[in-house]
């Protein structure tokens, strides 16, 4: 069972909404496009995706049409109430376990037209009940495309519930829906079906798939001259075992080459325009001002604008990136990269649907976290969340991308692409070794998903998931980044030694460099053990785009004349990997991005980790994951120092 949560009409972490607003609860199964007319109705930015656990929270937001205000509570997505994972639970929990005057005034199923078998069952589990139901039908195209023609108002009349047909990838949504709660609400509570008693579990299954039936079979007619779709010529080459993997890893690296290009002269407009304009602007301000010799200066130019600064050099980057991952996502083809790994999965003592959080985790680990909800499981779910860390996040990406520019200046784009793929060599080769020794009984499934159809990305929608996630890292940026950027350099201008004063030592001899000092021969065998690395490494327990802030600090510090030149920080870390290598940069190179990937994720995901499998198996996974990226990175640098 679900931890316990809000109900629909608890005021804990509600949007503002005048009083006697009804309440509207959205549900229905993953994939039917629930998020999106949410989105759409509200004006939020909920993230939507092509597979189940992209909504595994409740989301809240206001619809207005007119004076009519409405609240919305988007529901995970849930086949039926019959709950066999968490994220169903607290779905069953908020429509039918709660007390009746803490349910929803109003439900809205959303229901796949193209799949309405399937879609139904959450429709006739609450006509079990005497909850107001609104049937919103979506997908129409698609049946259509399948030779599906559907009479929806004979449909609603059979089901005994009103019944609106929408396309969510359209604006114009809220009159209708206003018009359709309006009715809804004003009508009479429907009598609840009666369920047949004495039946079984497989009796009752068998009573309301029968039901669903009775609905269908006069509702929907069947063209017999149907073409072929596109779609399904092409999943047959996106889909199989021989050329499914190929496409996938091709697509990605595509999508890694063309960011990298794309984004370099825009970047290197950014790190001129802080390291140039900005950098000297705030000097002169300063020596206006008569704070040019004071800690003033070093907080502001070697502190935020050298830490953060670089770090806003690849916005970018990253927008570049999730546009691309938006559009994958959009069309649909994203989704097909679960069924292309669900032997991987399996191999591995996880059910194929444990792909699904792992491909959020290499956007965000914490979201990824929360999605191993979806699993039933919860042997599968631990598992998963120990897995989660190795997926290369697209906080690690900034870094990824300024060491590979800088040491791979010609390939950076493939570079980065092998991460990726190295990260999914850990996913399956550390899930092979825990499930050898910690979960030897653990034993995969077969996937079970519905494949979303293949379509045109709106462009609206594509911006709205980028703003979204782009947000996110300017939120980190301008929050936890800014906070570390301040700490490090606080650190910084206390002195280690005598004769110094507060922002007035040299970097080498401050607390903060004393602190690396001390922990980085620990990474020599590894081939980068410098106090400025390793420092960079501890900074990125907190976040992983802190690691750039942090080198940016110390080189500035280090040489405040050089960060008024364009690539000085590419310089100084190349300089830094030759000198402690002993000239095995390359191998040294290798072993850091591969201890940087494997090592603790932030301290996001381990609260995550924490609230959602306990301190004991965080803790162990802190354990692992550094002994993992430790050994790991000190084989690559000893072999490749001899190659």
């Amino acid at each position: 069972m679900a931890a316990k949560v809000p109900s629909c009409h608890d005021s804990r972490g509600r949007v503002p909404s005048p009083p006697g607003t009804p309440i509207i609860a959205m549900a229905g199964a993953p994939n039917v496009g629930k998020s999106t007319l949410f989105n759409r109705l509200t004006g939020s930015r909920r993230e939507v995706g092509n597979w189940p656990g992209t909504t595994v929270e409740v989301g809240r937001g206001l619809m207005r049409e007119g004076a009519r205000v409405f609240e919305v509570v988007d529901l995970p997505g849930a086949y039926s109430l019959d709950a066999v994972s968490p994220d169903e639970a607290l779905t069953r929990e908020l429509l039918i376990e709660v007390a009746p005057d803490e349910r929803p005034d109003v439900v809205i199923v959303v229901v796949d037209a193209a799949h309405l078998a399937r879609s139904l069952m959450l429709v006739r589990q609450l006509r079990e009940t005497d909850q107001p139901v609104l049937v919103a039908m979506t997908m129409s195209d698609i049946a259509d495309q399948h030779g599906l023609t559907i009479d929806a108002d004979r449909l609603g009349d059979l089901l005994g519930t009103p019944m609106i047909v929408l396309n969510p990838r359209q604006q114009s949504q809220q009159p209708a829906v206003a018009i359709a709660l309006e009715q809804t609400l004003a009508a009479r509570r429907p009598v609840p079906i009666q369920v047949a008693q004495g039946l079984d579990g497989l009796g009752l299954a068998d009573a309301r798939f029968a039901w669903i039936q009775e609905a269908i079979a006069p509702s929907v007619t069947r063209r017999t001259n149907v073409k072929q779709r596109f779609s399904d010529r092409f999943d047959r080459v996106a889909l199989s075992s021989i050329t499914g993997p190929p496409l996938f890893l091709g697509t990605m690296w595509l999508v890694f080459a063309l960011t990298t290009n794309v984004a370099a002269p825009l970047q290197d407009a950014l790190d001129w325009l802080f390291t140039g304009p900005i950098t000297t602007g705030t000097v002169q301000l300063l020596t206006v001002v008569g704070l040019d010799d004071t800690w003033v200066r070093g907080l502001l130019v070697d502190g935020f604008i050298a830490g953060v600064g670089m770090l806003l050099t690849f916005v970018p980057l990253m927008t570049i990136m999730f546009a691309l991952l938006a559009l994958l996502e959009d069309s649909g083809y994203l989704a097909r990269a679960a069924v292309v790994t669900d032997r991987l999965m399996r191999m591995i003592g996880l059910p194929g649907r444990a792909f699904l959080p792992l491909i959020v985790g290499f956007g965000c680990n914490v979201p990824a976290i929360s999605a191993t909800r979806i699993l039933p499981n919860a042997r599968h779910r631990i598992l998963t969340m120990l897995l989660v860390p190795f997926t290369s996040c697209s906080a690690r990406l900034t870094v990824y991308v300024l060491v590979a520019s800088t040491f791979f200046p010609a390939s950076a784009g493939t570079v980065v692409f092998a991460m990726y793929l190295i990260s999914i060599a850990f996913v399956v080769l550390v899930g092979l070794l825990l499930r050898t020794t910690l979960w030897r009984s653990l034993e995969g499934e077969a996937l079970i998903i519905d494949l979303p159809p293949y379509q045109r990305p709106i462009l609206s929608m594509c911006v709205g998931i980028t703003w979204l996630r782009l947000r996110g890292f300017l939120r980190t940026a301008s929050g936890i980044i800014v906070a570390t950027v301040a700490a490090v350099w606080f650190l910084q201008a206390i002195p280690a030694v005598s004769g110094y004063s507060f922002g007035q030592v040299p970097v080498q001899d401050s607390v903060y460099a004393q602190v690396s000092k001390t922990i980085a021969p620990v990474f020599a065998p590894a081939g980068f053990g410098s106090w400025e690395t390793t420092s960079a490494l501890i900074v990125g327990f907190v976040a992983k785009e802190a690691v750039i802030s942090s080198w940016a600090q110390t080189y500035a510090s280090e040489n405040p004349h050089a960060q008024q030149q364009p690539d000085s920080l590419g310089q100084a870390i190349s300089a830094d990997f030759e000198q402690n290598s002993g000239g095995h940069t390359t191998a040294a190179v290798w072993a850091f991005l591969i201890f940087l990937l494997a090592y603790t994720p932030c301290v996001a995901t381990l609260a995550a980790q924490r609230k959602e499998m306990g301190l004991r198996w965080t803790g162990f996974g802190i354990a692992m994951q550094l002994s993992i990226a430790w050994i790991v990175a000190v084989i690559v640098f000893q072999i490749g120092s001899r190659i």
